[in-house]
């Protein structure tokens, strides 16, 4: 899996994984602070979320452009890490109760434009690393293993969102507890009936806290809660940092590839191995580009429902609290240590190792195991875990599944029978409804978010979170097969000239699917939640369909 790569594709690996990691540790709050810092509701929060991710990923096509055009790739990525570091210093800075929304909507427009500037043209660097004839064939492999690299970040985010958090709470002598953001500003706006339940909630806080005091108890909650989630943000600066010193320290190792294709006297001598098309080739490139892009606003539609409906899922319908089974997969460190017993075990059985590798895999297999078995051992019988966690799940299956996904690919490419990405695609797509046929059957008995009033569902309609679990994983599935694969397909398709452009193309269509995710949200309150989740899933299926229809068009320019 690892050889036949250039060294610049690990410091294109090292680089994403830390500007990921700032990312995902933000997107992982994000829906929950603005819902308790502002009292924004559902569809409020979504629309905000929802227009923000869709610059996020609009604006690489002006990074594309600026990249193509103007100052190449290595200064267009350089400037996009600084300017994300001005962003995320902006959102980490603590306000009053309330206030300071027009400070995150600054915040969030800077860390938009670094985004676009940094993320693709990065993968663009990428692609052009493997336009050399001796690593073109591995392209495909070599997106998987940049991919990982998001991914290990964005599995980490997560639980450090948590750690920060609630050593933050902590400090304020408070605990998270999922019913009180919504109670606290509806008892604030003078919305809440009876708040006698409400008060009992309070006072598991603080047991000094009465009926004239708890205005002040709420304002002093959400205000720690508020803080709590700004120095969560600021743990984005620190990972920002480290992949600044990375991509500049290690620049000779994808420097090469850092060339504009007719640029004049300001580009270095265009390599032999860039090829040249025709109008006709380039022009049935690009057709082929926007069918493609065209079907993937579908699937980030469905995919970041992760970060709003699901999160309001996880916090609204999903049990709070664990068995010692059960918690193995929200501890990541237990899920790592047995992840590393797994990949030893690999090692030490696999017919190709040699007798100190057999010997270590043996060792480390032993070792992880027992480690991990204190871990589990240490468990309490019930174990807390808030929403966010759930984002860990995608990312570490991701980790988890790249090398099984790209050996299975391997494979198949060795008999001949390897699918093409756009076919690769398509069966994303299905897995995707898949996933989302989950939930819709895990939803039939529950009452609906509008009959709840935007709060917690009674403990008697909480339902277990491997309806949860069980679609991060197939929603893994489908995102191997369809992004890594993707972002591939531009990387072979994309006429020379428009490298950065045609990437950012790819996130253009990645940005209206993410806007849509303001229209799935917007439905949260007002239609039930199995025929929420249907809504996606026969998106999905329509865009599998589309796909399929014009598959030998697509892969025609494949080859």
């Amino acid at each position: 899996m690892l050889k036949g790569h250039p060294k610049g594709l690990y410091v294109a690996f090292f680089a994403n994984m830390g500007e990921r990691f700032g990312f995902y540790t933000m997107v992982a709050i994000f829906i929950l602070f603005l819902q308790a810092k502002y009292g924004m509701s559902a569809a409020a929060a979504s629309q905000v979320y929802g227009i923000f991710m869709f610059f996020v990923y609009f604006f690489p096509l002006l990074g594309g452009l600026i990249a193509d055009r103007f100052l190449g790739f290595g200064k267009t990525i350089g400037i996009g890490l600084v300017v994300m570091f001005l962003g995320y210093l902006l959102l980490a800075m603590p306000t009053p109760m309330g206030q300071g929304f027009v400070y995150t909507v600054a915040a969030l427009g800077i860390i938009a434009l670094g985004t676009g500037l940094f993320k693709g043209n990065l993968q663009a660097l990428v692609g052009k690393m493997y336009e050399e004839p001796q690593y073109a064939a591995n392209r495909d492999r070599a997106f998987s293993i940049f991919y990982m690299g998001i991914n290990v970040g964005g599995m980490l985010a997560p639980t450090a969102a948590e750690v920060v958090s609630n050593w933050i709470l902590s400090k304020h002598h408070f605990f998270y507890n999922a019913r009180i953001p919504a109670l606290a500003n509806q008892y604030l706006k003078g919305e809440l009936n009876d708040p006698s339940g409400y008060l009992a909630i309070a006072q598991a806080q603080d047991s000094t806290v009465t009926l004239t005091s708890l205005s002040a108890f709420s304002e002093k909650y959400i205000t720690a809660l508020g803080n709590s989630y700004h120095y969560g943000f600021g743990v984005a600066c620190i990972s920002l940092i480290i992949s600044m010193l990375i991509f500049w320290g290690f620049r000779k190792y994808y420097q090469h590839a850092d060339y504009m294709v007719g640029a004049g006297n300001k580009a270095k001598q265009q390599p032999s191995h860039v090829e040249v098309l025709t109008p006709a080739q380039t022009r049935e490139r690009l057709i082929a580009l926007g069918l493609v892009f065209f079907v993937v606003i579908f699937f980030w539609m469905s995919f970041h429902q992760s970060a709003v409906t699901m999160t309001y899922f996880a916090r609204d319908y999903t049990q709070n609290t664990v068995g010692q089974a059960t918690n193995l997969w929200f501890d990541l460190l237990g899920l790592l240590l047995i992840f590393l017993a797994a990949v030893s075990l690999y090692f030490a059985v696999k017919k190709e190792s040699k007798g100190s590798l057999r010997l270590a895999g043996m060792v480390g297999t032993v070792t992880f195991a027992a480690l991990a078995w204190l871990r589990y051992n240490g468990y309490a019988d019930v174990n807390p875990f808030t929403p966010q966690k759930f984002q860990h799940f995608n990312p570490f299956f991701i980790v988890a599944l790249t090398p099984v996904v790209v050996a299975i690919f391997s494979w198949l490419n060795r008999k001949g029978k390897e699918p093409s990405a756009p076919r690769k695609i398509g069966f994303g797509m299905l897995l995707t409804a898949a996933a989302f046929l989950v939930l819709v059957a895990g939803s039939l008995n529950l009452p609906s978010p509008k009959e709840l009033l935007g709060q917690v569902a009674p403990e008697q309609h909480l339902v277990s979170p491997y309806w949860l679990i069980t679609t991060y994983l197939m929603l893994t599935i489908a995102e191997l097969f369809l992004s890594p694969m993707g972002i591939s397909f531009v990387a072979r398709v994309a006429p020379p000239q428009y490298k950065g452009l045609m990437q950012g193309g790819w996130f253009a269509a990645t940005a209206i699917g993410n806007y849509l995710l303001a229209v799935i949200g917007y439905f949260w309150m007002r239609v039930p939640l199995w025929a929420l989740w249907t809504m996606l899933v026969v998106c999905c299926l329509l865009s599998a369909a589309f796909i399929f229809s014009i598959m030998k068009r697509l892969e025609r320019v494949t080859h």
